[in-house]
């Protein structure tokens, strides 16, 4: 019995962390010898996505912290202009399952995992990418990217978007370096 609740720990343990490995990840890079003190204001270059309903909430979600971070939205000639892309792939993931553990003396040793099934998932992964470039010079000055499992429930990934936004521009802008 200790045996099979062992077992049955690491299995639980394994799909914990194959649960947590689809949790959302966000990652941010900047130019470090850009002085982010002289931006105020920004205009939106281009969002690309093949989903047309998702520009107006990509536009959104970053107006909205960049706002909050004191920056100020103009159609045009903006200090920094910004570019987002939206790219959704498929996943696939591995699950196999053991219908027994075995028993009795075999070949090489004692008892053995049985029969194995193994099944492949197929899921989608949506990712957004969020450039800001200094509009004088076109240089790359900031970039964040946000991944996560997509839902078939729109409301969910709206959400998830917004989280996503969030987390990239949780630090910023970056502290000037002295």
């Amino acid at each position: 019995m200790k045996v099979q609740n062992t077992v049955f720990f690491s299995i639980a343990t394994f799909f914990l962390f194959v649960a947590a490995s689809f949790a959302q990840q966000v990652k941010t890079d900047y130019d470090h010898n850009a002085n982010f003190g002289q931006y105020k204001t920004y205009s939106w270059e281009k969002v690309q996505t093949k989903d047309p309903l998702l520009v107006d909430r990509i536009k959104g979600a970053v107006n909205g912290v960049l706002t909050a971070k004191g920056w100020t939205q103009v159609d045009s000639g903006g200090d920094v202009c910004v570019m987002a892309i939206e790219i959704t792939q498929n996943q696939q993931t591995l699950n196999t399952f053991y219908d027994g553990f075995g028993g009795g003396r075999r070949w090489g040793g004692f008892g053995g995992f049985g029969d194995a099934t193994t099944t492949t998932d197929t899921y989608q992964v949506g990712s957004l990418v969020v450039d800001l470039f200094d509009a004088k010079t076109k240089n790359l000055i900031w970039r964040g990217s946000s991944s996560d499992t997509l839902s078939n429930n729109a409301d969910k990934n709206t959400k998830n978007l917004d989280k996503g936004v969030q987390k990239m521009f949780a630090h910023f802008p970056p502290e000037a370096k002295r």
